[in-house]
């Protein structure tokens, strides 16, 4: 059996080892899940919710203990673990304990005249078993997030946390079991690569998978071998855009927060901005002056896996070498920390790794544009399709570029936080992924959607079923010019076929 490792990445310190799971363990964490799974879709959902309730309760007595121990799994500074990790889950939680029944009620919808005396209706219901494979980035908010979403939809939920951050699964997974819940409905999966292997094929109902690129391919890969239905929250590379009408103070404070909270490991991250050129001097000094100012362990955390400080600084070397400029930062610590000082970097373009891959660290790339046009084909010119902001004071402009921009989401004079709205449904286009969750989206992504149609049952027959009869072509030529058609005056001359087909369906 292998151990997984915790070090706190600001400080290079050993924090805890963590046992893996062997694939004995995994198999039976699996079987757990399935004899519970019955139990607990026929579960009422107010008791779900109850469960849920004591969830929020337990996360809001513990708040500065769970901050203070994911500050030192990934090496954020406290104040993000709360804003950034903790709120948007007890946010979420609240949202759901509110709008969790009517999202999850039959929903009617209309019913064509044509079946008329039918009625027609939308039943949502769990999946069964749900496998989440967490992210290292925000390791506690990515996790919960949609295990919570999954659990009130009446899903059982089996959590790989990321190996590299495993005790942030260990937290989770005391926390779950301070709620009370039945035994087998929420477990946590401690490994790494090959647990995340066995864990998918072990047919679970639905995959959610948050991560890169390319382990998502390979997730839904292995996935389509047994029609697993998988969503994909990936990557981005998100734009920036800033017109020369914009609050040049708030647009510099909005790039700077979003390119180096969580020290830019975020997946929606300003990781590109476009400015007006018109206002590029003033707006790149701004950028200089907050990015020079922010402090080390207050303002900026440390990074959190050392392999990507490599490409971080990997993308940095690109860039020089093909004519870029380092106005600040763009050295690592050298203490034996992952620290890595915020960085602006300007002449740059679209040939360079910095503006084409997503970089997943704390530089923000800054090039200039001549035109709405261009600044909107600037954005959209890559693979992902995760996030975007635009900063202007006209909103008729900022909604006109909106709607242009590929993208799953969108910020107008603000960043990231589309993210944190539990109202709305978050996920990517292009390659940032598939599938939506948080919102009414959150619970019907971890649900069966089932499309009801119902007859009092007093016919003996239907007028679309057997024997079919001359009259009956006839009637049914004309209703569908009647409803469709141009010539329904033409069509109204087949009254009596139409009507005596009808009444016909009455007749034993």
């Amino acid at each position: 059996m292998n151990n997984l490792t915790q070090i706190n990445p600001a400080t290079g310190e050993t924090i805890e080892i963590v046992p893996e799971m062997n694939a004995d363990e995994i198999n039976a964490a699996v079987e757990r899940a399935r004899s519970a799974s019955h139990d607990w879709m026929n579960t009422p959902l107010h008791e779900r919710l109850g469960h849920m309730k004591r969830l929020r309760e337990y996360i809001s007595d513990h708040v500065e203990e769970i901050a203070n121990n994911l500050a030192a799994y990934t090496g954020k500074v406290y104040t993000e673990a709360v804003l950034l990790e903790i709120f948007p889950v007890v946010d979420l939680l609240d949202y759901y304990e509110k709008n969790a029944s009517k999202i999850l009620s039959s929903q009617k919808v209309k019913t064509p005249i044509v079946f008329f005396g039918n009625h027609s209706y939308l039943e949502y219901k769990p999946m069964g078993v749900v496998a989440v494979i967490a992210p290292w980035n925000f390791p506690f908010l990515l996790s919960v997030s949609p295990v919570l979403s999954a659990l009130i939809a009446g899903n059982c939920v089996l959590l790989k946390p990321s190996e590299i951050t495993p005790m942030a699964g260990v937290l989770i997974e005391k926390m779950f079991q301070a709620i009370g819940l039945p035994d087998g409905v929420f477990q946590v999966v401690h490994g790494g690569r090959e647990a995340g292997r066995l864990l998918t094929e072990s047919r679970p109902d639905k995959i959610f998978f948050t991560g890169s690129v390319a382990t998502g391919r390979k997730i839904m890969a292995a996935a389509a071998e047994h029609l697993i239905p998988v969503e994909l929250e990936l990557g981005g590379k998100d734009p920036l855009i800033v017109f020369a009408d914009a609050d040049l103070e708030r647009a510099a404070n909005g790039a700077v927060w979003g390119a180096f909270a969580n020290a830019g490991q975020v997946c929606m991250s300003v990781e590109r901005v476009y400015v007006e050129a018109s206002v590029y001097d003033k707006f790149l000094s701004l950028v200089k002056a907050k990015t020079t100012a922010m402090r080390r362990g207050v303002d900026y955390g440390s990074m959190t896996f050392p392999p990507q400080m490599e490409i971080v600084q990997e993308h940095l070397r690109d860039a020089v070498e093909r004519g870029a400029q380092i106005v600040c930062g763009g050295q690592p610590a050298g203490d034996g920390t992952l620290y890595f000082e915020p960085t602006v970097v300007t002449g740059v373009d679209h040939s360079m790794k910095l503006m084409m891959d997503e970089t997943f660290g704390p530089v923000l790339p800054i090039m200039t544009f001549q035109s709405e046009e261009e600044a909107t084909r600037l954005a959209n010119a890559t693979i992902y399709g995760l996030n975007a902001s635009v900063f202007t004071r006209d909103l008729d402009k900022a909604k006109r570029v909106t709607r242009q921009l590929v993208s799953g989401n969108v910020c107008i004079n603000e960043v990231v936080t589309s993210v944190a709205n539990p109202h709305l449904p978050f996920g990517g286009v292009k390659q940032s992924g598939m599938g939506r969750y948080h919102g009414p989206n959150g619970l019907h992504t971890f649900s069966h959607q089932t499309s009801v149609m119902a007859s009092p049952g007093k016919k003996p027959r239907e007028i679309s079923w057997h024997p079919y009869t001359p009259k009956r072509e006839e009637a049914i030529g004309a209703l569908t010019r009647l409803f469709y058609g141009r010539s329904r005056t033409e069509a109204l001359k087949s009254w009596r076929a139409i009507l005596s087909e009808f009444l016909g369906t009455y007749r034993r």
